[in-house]
């Protein structure tokens, strides 16, 4: 019963810890112009990276590893695909920003000038990304209130 609820709570302030994370980056990027804001980019990145697993090996182990209700009701809840499909979305939505971000990194540390010019799109995706990391908190909630979203339920 403890370790359930400290892996819930740690799954919530991934959450919370996501959300600051990805704004943070995004509105960095949205003002990035010169290589003077990239550490704090990358800073912001990489709590972005590290929430995101911490909220992959949480919730995988509260949905399949027999701490919450179990991979059976997950699967079969609405609110649980909605979630997943979510989380798919910002994963593919974040192979590009990652990768230019990997690509700046190297660039600063090789003593060149990485290319800045996508970064407002990067802050663009990074908008998509908050929108859809909220549809998983709301999914999430929703989840633990027993919603199942099926046809002429109240």
């Amino acid at each position: 019963m403890l370790f359930r609820w400290l892996l819930a709570a740690i799954h919530l302030l991934g959450f919370g810890y996501a959300l600051a994370s990805i704004l943070g980056r995004s509105r960095l990027l949205r003002r990035c112009t010169t290589t003077v804001d990239l550490p704090a980019i990358f800073r912001a990145d990489a709590g972005w990276g590290v929430s995101a697993l911490v909220l992959i090996i949480t919730g995988g182990m509260r949905a399949f590893g027999g701490f919450e209700k179990g991979g059976d009701y997950y699967l079969h809840a609405p609110l649980f695909h909605l979630k997943m499909t979510a989380l798919v979305l910002i994963l593919l939505l974040e192979i590009a920003p990652m990768m230019a971000l990997i690509r700046w990194r190297i660039a600063l540390k090789a003593g060149t000038t990485p290319d800045l010019t996508r970064a407002g799109r990067f802050a663009r995706i990074g908008t998509l990304q908050t929108v859809l990391l909220v549809v998983m908190v709301f999914a999430a909630s929703g989840m633990a209130r027993g919603i199942m979203l099926a046809a002429g339920a109240d």
